[in-house]
């Protein structure tokens, strides 16, 4: 910024301010647009929990502060234009044309006092808790459920669902609206819910966006690529969003999060330990050896189905681990007496002791210490940080993703390719502290996905070693060395189920040692 900028910026801050409503007026314009603060937040540039913080207790200034009362000036302009005399809705009621369950501007769900700085809504309308499934009057921090312990339930009766209110208002013809969501309030409660509805198809964000960036360059593809390398974050943010529609759960996109996901330093770590796997077997038996390096395809879009933490996460100490639940864990991992064979499954870890660890890690040691495998004592948990979760949050953003990878394969279509990768692994990759990706921080989303990438990959040599083949090194997310008929292991293939050939060398006595160290690869 130069001399002259800031001196602007000083005198813009003394200058009049740009009027605003009241923050709950914001909230209530806000969402009888449907807009959310993910989007509201990306056309002002600032994170979605600034937005929210605007619609509870503080305002904008200078420059932001002008573009947000423009907006909802805006907003306030087109609803007072759409408005009939005589048909406005009185005090707490739903106007006609608004999906039951929502609520209107003025009804009974705004924040009630909550602790910690919980933002506790009252609902006028009961709905399913995100833990136990029973209908549940409180909403905190965007998710529905019961504020004490005692009235969460593991089993809920079936009930019918409300009904939706008749519309009588209709839309002007010049600005169609949307058609709404089905809303959990809208779903019966019970075990039969899923945690999606059946997808009637994102809009194809991906190709029309293709052709946007070929056409744009004119044809040139390695210009086109480029373009579309750089808006990948925001382009899977908007994919997200769009895949997001009628889902069960919302995301909170920028929840409290422990001190332990919190860099030590600018330039160091947190201390969750992702358990990457660095391995490479000491010892081959005698004679030579025939190594195959496989490339796993698409680790971390495999990885985004993942047990991940809905909410708020929740400290407590010595409980036994929940499957419902999802987050970190600080354990004391057990003794690995396999390290001649397989890779340990927290990786190469040369300070003993408790460390934190994640949910897939955790699952992977107390599955290992099974009956079904034995292979070592489970893992003693000292203290944890949960929430409630789901395996299918991401459920289908990840199939958009495969399907637009899958179809531009079958198509020999490398800038969709190019473009589908950078989507997910940047999106992974800038989920924690980023500059790059300010409308989602989820530290402990990003180290979930990343540990279960290096345990899907520690499963595949766990497979390898059952079928007899000898594993010879196992390193990242995506690099597996092997040696025999692994095609009847692994299907070869490109897909994200299948693998492909990375290189081949010969280890062992008498045969020159494969001294290369591969990177991991692209996926």
């Amino acid at each position: 910024m130069s001399d002259f900028d800031a001196i602007d910026s000083l005198l813009a801050a003394v200058g009049p301010q740009a009027g605003l409503p009241a923050p709950e007026q914001r909230r209530e314009l806000r969402e009888r647009a449907r807009l959310s603060k993910a989007q509201v937040a990306r056309a002002l540039g600032v994170s979605p929990s600034t937005v929210a913080g605007w619609e509870k207790d503080r305002a904008p200034v200078g420059e932001l502060r002008t573009k947000y009362a423009y907006l909802l000036d805006g907003l306030a302009a087109k609803f007072t234009a759409e408005t009939e005399p005589g048909t406005a809705p009185g005090p707490g009621e739903v106007p006609a044309d608004e999906p039951a369950g929502q609520a209107a501007p003025g009804s009974p769900t705004e924040p009630a006092a909550g602790g910690d700085g919980d933002e506790v809504e009252v609902l006028a309308v009961p709905q399913p808790c995100v833990l136990c499934g029973r209908p549940a009057k409180h909403r905190v921090e965007g998710f529905t459920q019961h504020l004490d312990p005692a009235d969460c339930q593991t089993t809920a009766p079936a009930a019918p669902a409300p009904a939706k209110p008749v519309s009588t208002t209709a839309r002007p013809k010049t600005a169609p609206a949307a058609q709404p969501s089905t809303r959990p309030s809208e779903r019966p409660p019970g075990p039969a819910r899923r945690a999606f509805q059946e997808p009637s198809g994102p809009v194809d964000l991906i190709g029309q966006a293709v052709q946007a960036a070929l056409a744009e360059h004119h044809g040139d593809v390695d210009a086109a690529t480029a373009a579309l390398l750089k808006k990948a974050i925001p382009d899977a943010m908007r994919l997200l969003d769009e895949t997001r529609k009628g889902a069960r759960y919302d995301i909170v996109a920028h929840p409290w999060i422990p001190d332990i996901l919190k860099k030590q330093t600018s330039r160091g770590a947190d201390q969750i330990w992702e358990a990457r796997p660095k391995w490479t077997r000491h010892d081959l038996p005698p004679g030579r050896h025939e190594v195959t390096a496989l490339d796993i395809n698409g680790a971390y879009l495999s990885a985004l189905k993942t047990h991940l933490p809905l909410g708020r996460l929740e400290h407590s100490t010595g409980l036994a681990h929940d499957r419902r639940r999802a987050g970190l864990y600080l354990i004391t991992p057990p003794a690995w007496e396999h390290e001649a064979v397989l890779p340990n499954p927290i990786g190469n870890r040369d300070e003993p002791g408790p460390l934190w660890v994640t949910e897939p890690t955790l699952r992977l040691l107390l599955r290992l210490s099974g009956p079904k495998h034995g292979l070592c004592a489970p893992p003693e948990i000292h203290e944890s940080y949960t929430s409630g979760a789901t395996e299918n949050l991401l459920e289908k953003f990840r199939i958009a993703l495969k399907d637009a990878r899958d179809a531009a394969i079958e198509q020999d279509d490398e800038v969709t390719l190019e473009y589908v990768k950078a989507m997910y692994s940047k999106f992974v990759s800038t989920m924690g502290e980023s500059n790059y990706n300010r409308e989602l921080y989820r530290p402990d989303w990003m180290h979930i996905i990343r540990s279960q990438a290096f345990a899907n990959l520690w499963l595949k040599a766990l497979k390898a070693h059952d079928e007899g083949l000898m594993v010879v090194r196992a390193m990242g997310t995506d690099e597996l060395h092997i040696t025999g008929d692994w095609r009847r292991v692994f299907p070869e293939g490109r897909g994200v189920t299948e693998v492909k050939v990375k290189d081949t060398y010969t280890a062992g006595t008498d045969a020159t040692e494969h001294t290369e160290t591969a990177g991991e690869g692209q996926q």
